[in-house]
């Protein structure tokens, strides 16, 4: 049985201040839900604050993206290495990074094959634009995004890294997939085109996240749906009434 996950990902918000403000809302409120991976990622401003104050705590920090490299001449990049001192979890390939930063498939690659090697745990992102949803591509592209990023990886059961399906036309617009369309999307392409590049066992031991305008009024009815194993959360995961009941829903 997959574990369930949920991440906050909260993009360019939280100044350092207001961060610790909201993490001791969320470590109150979320005490006490032991069943699910839980995961606060800030951004790198506000990390060591963050790390510092979860020690001891059940609830994980993750960084929303990283340099491929160790070190070296890169002005602005933050570095494996600098991060597995403050987290263990990293996002990759999120649609933002894609669509205003030009992150491509062979970058999330190198960059999820580094965040490896560096025993940090990747959320690879994946997910269709409206264009490619509404021409049908959605098949197509999902499985490329899978078969590339993750190209060359020696993944065995149990997998040290997390999928998120965000279909791009969802995220941050109020229009979500529908929860039994998020699961087919997954249940059809991502399991599938993982099974052809591992052993079954690993298709079905990769925890796989929605996201895309995910909120309390409507978590329950996609963490019910059988492929889907959790959410990576945006907005919602900037307030605590919002963010814990989330989560919650996520208990089997």
């Amino acid at each position: 049985m997959r574990q369930p996950f949920v991440a906050g990902n909260w993009k360019m918000f939280k100044t350092v201040e207001e961060a610790r403000l909201l993490v001791i809302e969320l470590a109150a409120g979320l005490a006490n839900v032991p069943a699910v991976e839980k995961v606060l990622c800030p951004p790198f401003t506000a990390l060591l604050a963050v790390h510092a104050m979860l020690v001891g705590t059940d609830l994980g920090v993750g960084a929303q993206n990283m340099h491929w490299e160790v070190s070296g001449a890169f002005t602005g990049e933050v570095s494996p290495s600098m991060l597995v001192e403050l987290c263990k979890y990293v996002i990759i390939g999120h649609s933002e990074r894609r669509s205003y930063f030009g992150e491509t498939d062979e970058t999330v690659n190198r960059k999820t094959r580094a965040a490896l090697a560096h025993a940090l745990t990747p959320i690879v992102c994946i997910g269709e634009t409206l264009a490619e949803y509404e021409a049908g591509e959605t098949a197509a592209v999902i499985k490329r995004q899978v078969r590339l990023g993750l190209a060359g990886l020696d993944l065995t059961s149990p997998v040290p890294l997390v999928i998120a399906y965000e279909p791009i036309w969802a995220i941050g617009t109020g229009r979500a997939a529908t929860p039994a369309d998020a699961n087919a999307v997954i249940a059809r392409f991502i399991r599938p085109a993982l099974s052809s590049m591992y052993a079954a066992a690993v298709s079905q031991s990769v925890r796989v996240l929605y996201g895309g305008s995910v909120k309390a009024s409507n978590a329950k009815e996609f963490f019910t749906q059988p492929d889907i194993d959790g959410a990576l959360v945006g907005g919602a995961s900037l307030k605590a009434p919002e963010f814990i009941p989330i989560v919650q829903a996520a208990v089997p």
